[in-house]
């Protein structure tokens, strides 16, 4: 239902009983809602009101608001998806109004619509992981390792262009790993985007090293280029040379590698890319997760592609790879015996998994593709919302849209993100804020701070207004229309009631 649809429920008291009826078949909800001129809500009505009030004697001409008093059934602003809920399975309707503090009708909420939630990524499973998975029963590799964990190395460094890659049981498993394997340890300083996942920071704390957080840049909201010359001039000035930078790709997107990468390099710090959102983007023709001395996937359930839990750390050192599957199988040495002279980990991936993994792949650029067909039709359906600026996809970059994402540039932004999101999930749609960063999170409200600018923080502006809306690969056309139409009504409602 979009807001013209929406705007045809409303209906003033003097709205004649056919008029109502006709009304009711043009609109096809099966109510409308009775309210005065300041748009309170007075009363709701269905076609059973319709039927008993002519049953009684009403008149066709009679005006809606002389049938007898029904006090409606409502909710405030502050429902929840289950206080909708109940408020139907407790008065036995199909129909929800939510109403301002003022009783003014901003939105309905409808049984019809709750049947079936739309989620912000949920997986996307088609028939060759399933005869993959089937092979790996069927040859009894169950346990981690196996034809289908080497093949899935293969396959995934041949797509994005390295000599070498491990794959692993998540992709935070693969940053503590490679975190590691560039010799982080108790002491050390690590450079790391702020606005990110608490996984992309967590390694380097539990590591023992302190997180140094870096703002984003205001664009492509990647690691401003800006703020890290900022941060690698002052920890030279304090003689201090970062052990590692850890640089994240955000929401399916390429940072600003061709900007980061020489600052990096003059300073002698390697790059750890944490492409965990970003597989199947590139930069420039090169693909993400190809840039740094190591890089980091994520298969996640969420992911663009997925093996229910997974990662791959890759690389074109043979003896860092190498080095990190021996880690990752708790460091054991080449010997009859369990021989152990460093401590590991138990980090690989499973064969079955793996499996699952390898089905993915070959379809990753189908799914690419259709997470770019999800974004651009948002674009194209929200182009007049005022203040609303879409994450941008600089020239060069070919981004994989992992997640549609944009920011209210409006007074309050923070006031109208929740009052959007808690207007989506009343509808039963899943949207998320864009990353609290790193930098305002209480773990880490001691680590030290690089914004893009003096008095320019970037990284909370875009945390206070930034949205992500729902952008799996298996959305349907309906699917992706009804939340596209749902974002104009809960911006209009979040408008009306700021």
């Amino acid at each position: 239902m979009n807001a013209h649809d929406f705007e045809a429920l409303l209906v003033p008291p003097e709205t004649s009983v056919l008029q109502a009826m006709a009304r009711l078949d043009a609109t096809a909800q099966g109510v409308l809602l009775v309210v005065d001129a300041a748009r309170r809500l007075l009363r709701t009505v269905t076609d059973g009101d319709l039927r008993r009030a002519t049953l009684a004697g009403s008149a066709g001409d009679a005006p809606l608001g002389a049938l007898p008093a029904q006090p409606p059934r409502s909710v405030g602003v502050e429902a929840s998806l289950q206080d909708v809920v109940q408020c139907m399975d407790a008065h036995r309707i199909d129909h929800v109004p939510v109403l301002d503090a003022a009783g003014r009708v901003l939105d309905l909420v409808t049984r019809r619509e709750l049947t079936r939630r739309v989620h912000l990524s949920s997986p996307h499973l088609g028939d060759d992981e399933a005869a993959l998975v089937r092979e790996a029963f069927d040859s009894n590799w169950i346990a981690p390792l196996g034809p289908h964990v080497d093949a899935f190395e293969r396959e995934l460094a041949a797509r994005v262009g390295v000599a070498h890659a491990a794959a692993t049981s998540s992709g935070t498993a693969a940053l503590h790993l490679g975190l590691r394997l560039l010799g982080v340890g108790p002491g050390d300083c690590v450079l790391c985007s702020s606005l990110t996942f608490v996984a992309s920071a967590n390694p380097i704390r539990q590591l023992g090293a302190t997180p140094v957080f870096v703002d984003s840049e205001p664009h492509g909201w990647s690691m401003s280029p800006r703020a890290l010359r900022a941060a690698l001039l002052q920890l030279r000035h304090e003689g201090v040379r970062p052990k590692a930078a850890l640089v994240v790709n955000l929401y399916g997107q390429s940072a600003l590698m061709h900007e980061l990468l020489p600052l990096l390099d003059e300073a002698g710090v390697p790059l750890l890319e944490d492409a965990a959102e970003s597989l199947g983007a590139s930069l420039h023709g090169r693909a993400s997760g190809s840039f740094g001395r190591l890089g980091v996937f994520s298969f996640n359930g969420n992911k663009i592609i997925t093996t229910s839990g997974g990662g791959m750390l890759v690389g074109d050192d043979a003896d860092l790879i190498a080095h990190a599957r021996k880690l990752s199988t708790q460091a054991r040495e080449p010997a009859r015996h369990y021989e152990h002279v460093e401590d590991g980990y138990n980090y690989r991936l499973s064969n079955v998994l793996a499996g699952i993994g390898r089905g993915q792949l070959r379809v990753l650029q189908q799914r690419v593709e259709r997470r770019r067909e999800i974004f651009a039709h948002y674009a194209r359906a929200l182009r007049d919302v005022p203040g609303l600026r879409w994450m941008h996809e600089p020239q060069g970059h070919h981004a994989t849209r992992w997640l549609s994402a944009f920011t209210l540039d409006l007074p309050q932004p923070r006031q109208r993100r929740d009052a959007l999101l808690d207007f989506l999930e009343r509808h039963n749609i899943e949207a998320r804020p864009v990353w609290k960063p790193m930098h305002l999170q209480p773990l880490y409200a001691a680590s030290r701070y690089f914004p893009h600018a003096p008095g320019e923080d970037v990284a909370r502006a875009l945390f206070e207004g930034g949205v992500c809306l729902p952008s799996g690969s298996n959305m349907d056309a309906p699917q992706l229309e009804r939340v596209a139409e749902l974002v104009l009504r809960g911006l209009r409602a979040a408008a009306d009631a700021a």
